[in-house]
């Protein structure tokens, strides 16, 4: 959620982030995880293993805890992971 709503509150967009929570909060199937011990070290891992910045481990940590079979992202760091497949949304376009 934080880097989505980055743009929006740059342009000083109100809007926009009333959209992405009301979209965000109801959408079904969507699990918000907060960041815990656990997931902060496998964070530590990726990012020591693949380079990656904070913010990405963080995302790839929690889908590794989570234990997802996908994720969907703009970002193609994300490929480097084996343990899930990642979805490039901008390649479908």
């Amino acid at each position: 959620m934080t880097e989505l709503l980055v743009p929006a509150y740059r342009d000083l967009d109100q809007q926009r982030v009333n959209k992405f929570y009301g979209l965000l909060s109801k959408y079904p199937n969507l699990d918000w995880i907060a960041p815990t011990l656990e997931i902060s070290d496998i964070a530590a891992q990726i990012r020591a293993q693949h380079g990656f910045r904070t913010p990405d481990a963080l995302q790839a940590a929690t889908a590794r805890y989570s234990a997802v079979t996908g994720l969907i992202s703009n970002d193609p760091i994300f490929e480097r992971l084996d343990r899930f497949e990642t979805l490039i949304l901008e390649r479908l376009l």
